[in-house]
């Protein structure tokens, strides 16, 4: 049985099985944010950008 890995996210920085790389700023830096954050940051945004999914369990 593999280890559960742990990442926070970058904008509360609490800990989520489940993030979502983004682009959100005119920085075009990449970031990992929670599902509670993901929302926010979608809605109409001009910046926004998706880059995929981050899952604390890895399928075998």
């Amino acid at each position: 049985m593999r280890e559960e890995r742990v990442k926070k996210c970058d904008r509360c920085f609490l800990a989520a099985p489940v993030l979502y790389r983004v682009q959100y700023d005119a920085s075009l830096r990449w970031f990992f944010v929670c599902d509670r954050c993901f929302p926010s940051i979608r809605q109409d945004n001009l910046h926004y950008t998706y880059g995929g999914t981050w899952k604390a369990r890895k399928k075998h």
